[in-house]
């Protein structure tokens, strides 16, 4: 494969960007090589930006959003492409990898990143090397593998106001003369209440996390490689605020607008255990390297608040119970190191089992409805994908993926019947889907350091059944698959002898049959979009201009309209959405980052960096009305902090949304009544690790 000019000597190193490594072609790359867009968090950036979940890459990434309420169960948009559904026999449209593990519930997105090696966010389909249903693209975390060489620790303690205390480690042992190694870590997080319920006198959103993971790597000779895990991590944390902003009917529903008081009722829970084992076994051949990656999850997820964060007489709540069993096998045979062409073929399986239960209760109206879900999955794929380079300067590359996947499920409305059907439910269904994926793709070096790319992908989702059926019919009825052809050209080019990388990329996206949420009545459904058409414009740059002063700057323009959607309005009349914009998707967002660093006589390091966001408006729905419209928000993030000369403590304070921004992150218009959500408010702290 084409390589760019070696670099210079570490000596002549100080004025230059790190080189950022990437798995986003499933194996080991420079990123300025790889013909994708990538957004990629190192470990530095991860601990000094007390990065610390999934929302937290979320809103630091250009084209990319998310749906997270509740905050338990966060739906991905990636250039305009997600899905909100919740059910037990749908998915998600953007996925979350842990260690190459697809998490396929929105509940099983569950992570600590202490100890983490680095964060990639993939743009665009890539159904053809991660697993299935990638069809906005993908999130991949890379935890620290265990070490074979070095004995190391580090422990790290945070303290910060709404009492946040947090508390984590690590520790890598090797043994049996270097040959195996065991690396522990894990950590504890907790902090009060955002919101104060006026009823109850209790916190809304408070959280407590607690998360630990295990790694045994073994190597007993340079062909075999065997790297086993187990982690888990447990959420206790009450429900979220909702406030009431105006109805037409405030005897039933009394405002509520402090964003730092609510009127719940009661303090709610978002309750959640989820638990991994994963297996990766690696066998060198002459030929080829022969690899085996398998794993099995289970997620045990419960929530119920108050969902109209109002003490009226006509109050709402309720929640959700979930059992998910995940379960997935991969075999594959990559090329050798010393091959021509980057070759990769394989297996996969997926099989999930999820048993979900809604619970809605209207006071002193109809009761507790329950609506009990069960389905089950068996997917399988086989798949490959090659990069040959035709010159020193070209490389194509190729790859196609068959998916056929396999879903069973039943649906029971055990009454009264309220939200979810208003109509007696006991309903049973089997349905499958395939579909063939593929990319296409060539990258040529201009010259060293410069890089052109052009490419060609498919994705695919499979499709599904409603959690909340306006028929029996439609209970029984599938909604369709969605694809997404994306066409992509972008340069990927460094100057100043490297202090300056600057990645830009155009696309766009044919997106058909996009299945979709849409409230209708007192139920939201999923539909079948027509077609809509997504461009976008993204552009990254990382300058290091001297002096100790870095500046990193990224920004995407996403245009993601429908070109058809044939539905119906709230009274059930015939409609068309064509020119409407994609719920959840700003036209804008920017992320500027500048720091500074300086190197003390000593040996000793000050660092320090502010982070500017910027969000456009979003629609919260795709009929694009009013009030359901997000307007435009900011937030300011920074950080400072001091490394000893030989490296062994940081200590550091930092503090996110300075501003104190309250953007909304919910709004739901029902029943003549706006209920909205915020998001955090002003958080900060100071942090002490120690590396021994």
């Amino acid at each position: 494969m084409a390589q760019d000019a070696a670099p210079a000597p570490a000596a002549a190193q100080a004025d230059v960007l790190e080189e950022v490594l990437v798995t986003a072609q499933r194996r080991s790359e420079r990123l300025q090589d790889v013909p994708v867009t990538v957004t990629a968090f190192g470990a530095d950036q991860i601990e000094s930006a007390h990065i610390i979940g999934v929302q937290d890459v979320i809103t630091r990434t250009p084209g990319l959003s998310f749906d997270a309420f509740p905050a338990s169960e966060p739906r991905l948009f990636i250039r305009g492409i997600g899905s909100s559904d919740r059910g037990s026999a749908g998915d998600p449209s953007a996925a979350v990898f842990l260690d190459e593990v697809y998490l396929g519930r929105p509940s099983a997105i569950a992570f600590d990143a202490f100890d983490i090696e680095r964060i990639e966010v993939l743009k665009g389909p890539q159904g053809t090397l991660y697993g299935r249903n990638v069809v906005g693209g993908a999130i991949n975390v890379i935890t620290k593998a265990p070490e074979l060489s070095d004995f190391s620790g580090a422990l790290e303690g945070t303290l910060g106001n709404y009492d946040r205390r947090e508390v984590a480690g690590m520790v890598n042992v090797p043994f049996a003369q270097n040959l195996a190694a065991l690396r522990l870590s894990g950590s504890v997080r907790k902090h009060d209440g955002y919101t104060t319920s006026t009823v109850t006198g209790g916190d809304l959103e408070r959280g407590d996390t607690r998360s630990a993971r295990a790694q045994l790597l073994v190597e007993p000779n340079d062909d075999l490689r065997i790297h086993l895990t187990a982690d888990s991590t447990t959420d206790r944390g009450t429900g979220p605020a909702n406030h009431v902003l105006f109805t037409s009917r405030p005897d039933r529903y009394p405002l509520s607008l402090d964003p730092k008081k609510s009127l719940a009722t009661l303090d709610g829970r978002q309750d959640r255990d989820t638990y991994g084992l994963r297996a990766e076994v690696s066998w060198s051949m002459p030929f080829a390297t022969l690899s085996y990656l398998g794993s099995h999850r289970q997620v045990d997820y419960e929530s119920y608040y108050d969902f109209d964060g109002s003490n009226g007489t006509r109050g709402i709540e309720g929640g959700d119970l979930e059992d998910s069993r995940l379960t997935s096998n991969e075999l594959r045979l990559l090329s050798p190191k010393d091959s021509k062409a980057t070759w990769v073929v394989g297996v996969y399986t997926y099989n999930a089992k999820t048993d979900r239960i809604t619970t809605n209760n209207t006071l002193n109206f109809a009761g507790r409805e329950r609506v009990v879900q069960n389905a089950k999955l068996d997917s399988y794929a086989v798949y490959g994908d090659v990069t040959y380079p035709l010159s020193e300067r070209l490389n194509v590359s190729a790859g196609v993926r068959y998916t056929k996947d396999k879903k069973d499920y039943h649906i029971v409305n055990q009454g009264p019947q309220q939200f979810q059907t208003v109509f007696p439910l006991d309903a049973r269904a089997k349905a499958s889907f395939d579909a063939v994926t593929w990319r296409l793709a060539a990258d040529y070096h201009l010259r060293p350091n410069h890089m052109a790319y052009l490419t060609i992908s498919r994705g695919f989702k499979s499709g599904g059944f409603q959690d909340a059926p306006s028929s029996q019919l439609a209970a029984v009825t599938p909604f369709s698959p969605e694809y997404a052809t994306q066409y992509e050209f972008g340069l990927k080019q460094q100057f100043f002898d490297r202090a300056l990388t600057w990645n830009n990329s155009i696309y766009l996206i044919d997106y058909t049959d996009l299945q979709t949420g849409q409230t209708v009545g007192l139920t939201k459904i999923t539909n079948n979009a027509g077609k809509a058409t997504i461009k976008g414009w993204e552009t990254a740059l990382a300058w290091r201009i001297g002096g100790g002063f870095d500046l990193a700057l990224n920004y995407a323009y996403t245009d993601a309209t429908f070109d058809d959607f044939a539905t119906v309005d709230d009274n059930n009349a015939p409609i068309n959405l064509a020119g409407n914009r994609l719920s959840r998707t700003p036209r804008n967002k920017v992320t500027v980052a500048p720091s500074y660093t300086f190197d003390f006589a000593n040996g000793g390091q000050f660092k320090a960096t502010a982070e500017y966001r910027y969000e456009s408006l979003i629609y919260d729905d795709n009929n694009n009305q009013e009030p359901e419209i997000r307007q435009p928000s900011e937030f300011v993030d920074a950080n400072a902090g001091y490394t000893s000369p030989d490296g062994t403590w940081t200590f550091s304070v930092w503090g996110k949304n300075l501003t104190d921004e309250r953007s909304r992150t919910l709004q739901v218009l029902f029943n003549s009544t706006f209920f909205v959500a915020y998001n955090a408010p002003r958080t900060y702290g100071a942090t002490l690790r120690w590396n021994f």
